[in-house]
């Protein structure tokens, strides 16, 4: 679970103005792990990006990143 969310810091960090205000929380469970996204409150918009497109990005590559280590990946951005 540590790579998977340092992966996700490490991308979230590239695309915000704010790269330090960046912190990414995991639970994990036998199958599955959901990872909170938390940026800086004017970084939101860019994370997100135009109609979800950017974070949908970040999520394929998520799920590509989690199947090495067999187990499902949830990603959501904390408001």
């Amino acid at each position: 679970m540590r790579q998977l969310e340092n992966l996700l810091l490490f991308l979230a960090r590239q695309l915000v103005d704010e790269p330090d205000k960046v912190e990414v929380t995991g639970q994990e469970t036998d199958s599955r792990v959901d990872l909170t996204l938390r940026v800086a409150e004017g970084d939101v918009g860019k994370v997100i990006g135009k109609g979800g497109r950017i974070v949908k990005a970040i999520r394929i590559v998520m799920k590509a990143a989690s199947v090495k280590a067999q187990k499902r990946v949830n990603v959501e951005v904390a408001d």
